[in-house]
């Protein structure tokens, strides 16, 4: 069964009815917003979509709202902290890429701008490809996390069926590099 099938069963005010209807597959247009997809799909490995929604205001808490450059900042300290928070997924090997990850786009903006710039950049690929590049510049990032954060961020298609309502928005509101 499709995301657009589960989400179509469940009512208005379903964490998942709501993430599909106004998040999934969406283009990103902010730096913060995108470093923050990634942030929990990088903590969903191993979990259920379910558990990463429920926890997702707590995650922003406590990554400073996503906020990249103060995320690259952290201290151990902050990482003890992270480790203790009982409203996140408190494993180290996730904190640990998290901070790395952050640290690695605050240099990457510096070369292309913006994470979008960099992702611009390299649009269009395969999956394989992409994968390959994450691999390369990212921690903790395999193919079902980078295939996730690229599709629910519209830089690979199948975030929903064609006949659902919300792929008609989306196509209606293509992201930029979709207009090159």
């Amino acid at each position: 069964m499709s995301y657009c099938h589960f989400c179509r069963e469940r009512s208005l005010n379903d964490p998942h009815r709501i993430y599909h209807d106004h998040t999934y597959g969406f283009p990103v247009i902010d730096d913060h917003k995108l470093f923050g997809r990634l942030i929990l799909e990088i903590n969903q490995a191993g979990l259920s979509w379910n558990t990463i929604l429920q926890k997702e205001q707590a995650f922003r808490e406590a990554y400073a709202e996503f906020h990249i450059d103060t995320i690259a900042q952290f201290t151990e300290l902050d990482k003890e902290k992270l480790l203790q928070n009982k409203g996140i997924i408190r494993n180290k090997l996730k904190i640990e890429a998290v901070i790395q990850n952050a640290k690695k786009v605050s240099e990457l903006r510096t070369e292309y701008g913006s994470l979008i710039g960099w992702l611009d950049y390299h649009h269009p690929k395969s999956l394989d490809e992409w994968h390959k590049l994450f691999k390369k510049t990212f921690k903790f990032v395999g193919k079902e996390i980078v295939r996730e954060f690229l599709v629910s961020t519209s830089y690979l298609k199948g975030a929903h069926e064609e006949d659902c309502p919300i792929y008609l928005m989306i196509e209606d509101h293509p992201p930029k590099w979709k207009m090159l």
